[in-house]
């Protein structure tokens, strides 16, 4: 089957999709967005979060039918989404860099994602809506700390940019 969806703002067809075949793998093999992780293969981890019609999901567990017709955000559209011009970092992308919430990368995607649709939805969110939210997104590396620090950065930053397309400091 053909299915033709909106992915970061574009418009894609992917041919010969089989009714078993992940978004997740359609956006990585099909489209060459590597950015959504495959890790678990069962919507546990968070690593492969994307938005499906601005709702946080599993790329893993939503079959790519599932997707025609509808828009679709990875971790590779942050930054457009957010009016950020030649392919700088989005205000969210910018403040896990400054709070040292990256280490292996590996969840970081999945953590942008599911971080953006919260600051979205709650520009000021309270520890426990961010955990909340972060709850579907595992991690090894940081210890969660990093992480929280960053949303609580880029909540702080309002999410705004300067005219350079770089994320606003405090």
């Amino acid at each position: 089957m053909r299915v033709t969806f909106t992915v970061n703002g574009r418009v894609h067809e992917a041919d010969d999709v089989w009714e078993g075949e992940s978004l997740l793998y359609v956006l990585r093999e099909r489209l060459g967005l590597p950015g959504s992780k495959n890790a678990c293969e069962q919507g546990e981890c968070g690593s492969c979060t994307v938005r499906l019609d601005d709702v946080p999901v599993c790329a893993c567990l939503v079959a790519a039918g599932q997707a025609e017709g509808r828009e679709v955000v990875t971790v590779e559209g942050l930054a457009e989404r957010s009016g950020v011009p030649g392919g700088r970092l989005s205000p969210v992308q910018q403040a896990f860099v400054d709070a040292g919430a990256v280490q292996c990368g590996f969840c970081t995607p999945g953590l942008l994602v599911a971080t953006d649709e919260l600051l979205e939805r709650h520009p000021d969110p309270s520890d426990a809506d961010i955990r909340e939210a972060l709850s579907g997104n595992l991690c090894r590396c940081t210890g969660y700390e990093k992480i929280l620090d960053a949303v609580r950065l880029a909540a702080a930053r309002g999410g705004e940019t300067d005219r350079g397309g770089e994320a606003a400091r405090p």
